[in-house]
């Protein structure tokens, strides 16, 4: 289980084609985590975290 000091208050994720990127931070701005993830470990991975904000980015070519 996550202890509260431990959660984040939001998660970037960097859209991909085949390897995301998501990168866990407290409102102060200090790092929770930082993953690399799998398209199939996405949906595993988010169901696991506490609630948050959840901020995607993708560049031009991730859709191809």
């Amino acid at each position: 289980m996550v202890t509260a000091h431990e959660r984040p208050s939001a998660v970037a994720l960097d859209l991909a084609k085949h390897v995301f990127q998501a990168h866990g931070a407290r409102v102060s701005g200090a790092v929770v985590f930082r993953k690399k993830l799998k398209r199939e470990q996405v949906l595993t991975f988010f169901a696991s975290q506490p609630r948050c904000l959840v901020a995607m980015e993708a560049c031009a070519s991730s859709h191809h």
